[in-house]
């Protein structure tokens, strides 16, 4: 039975701009990587009706998933900027640890607790308390997006992952999401920065830098 990297994330590209390149290494590696995605990302485009988006954004995730020889997606249409109030009305707990128990990850990657955004805090904070009380056991570690420097726990056990090889299949996968190309755009320079300076740091031409939460 092959093991599974999970990654549960606020939005539909996040886990690409976040851990694509890790995601995409895992894929060739052989592992199952399967992702948890907590809302449809509606609110990006508050212009149009709720089902033309949602059927884009979900199309340009599996896209996306499919470029980085993912496993499937698992939504579970969370409103955004609500995610507090969700938690408790749609039953989500349960709805993760169905998903856990069946996968039994050896690894989890998640939002980080410094990202400024509130859906991604409270991704990060749901997350932090299951595995707080032990109902997620394998190790769980934090990925950056909005924020371009770790403020916090500097010194936490650190996941380095050689992406090189992957970069490409990163942009790609980034690149499905068409209809984000604004909010893409504006954090384009941040994610090719972010893997050259993590590589530089690290002796490899691109790298990921994972943060472990305790």
């Amino acid at each position: 039975m092959r093991k599974t990297i999970l990654a549960l994330v606020a939005h539909n590209d996040d886990q690409v701009i976040g851990a694509g390149g890790t995601l995409a290494k895992y894929a060739k590696m052989g592992k199952k990587v399967r992702t948890i995605i907590f809302s449809f990302g509606e609110g990006s485009h508050p212009h149009l009706k709720r089902e033309v988006i949602v059927r884009a954004r979900v199309q340009e995730s599996l896209k996306a998933d499919k470029i980085m020889g993912g496993n499937g997606i698992a939504y579970l249409g969370l409103k955004e900027g609500h995610f507090y109030e969700e938690f408790k009305s749609k039953k989500t707990l349960k709805k993760i640890l169905d998903i856990v128990k069946e996968e039994n990850p050896e690894l989890i990657l998640t939002h980080s607790l410094d990202d400024p955004h509130p859906d991604h805090q409270a991704v990060y904070n749901l997350v932090y308390d299951l595995w707080k009380r032990k109902k997620i056991q394998c190790d769980v570690f934090s990925f950056e997006i909005w924020n371009p420097l770790r403020i916090r726990k500097r010194n936490v056990p650190k996941l380095i992952v050689d992406i090189s090889d992957t970069f490409e299949t990163k942009i790609k996968a980034v690149m499905a999401h068409k209809s984000q190309k604004v909010a893409i755009g504006a954090l384009f320079w941040n994610i090719w920065l972010k893997a050259k300076w993590y590589g530089l740091k690290t002796g490899y031409k691109y790298a990921e830098i994972f943060h472990r939460i305790y």
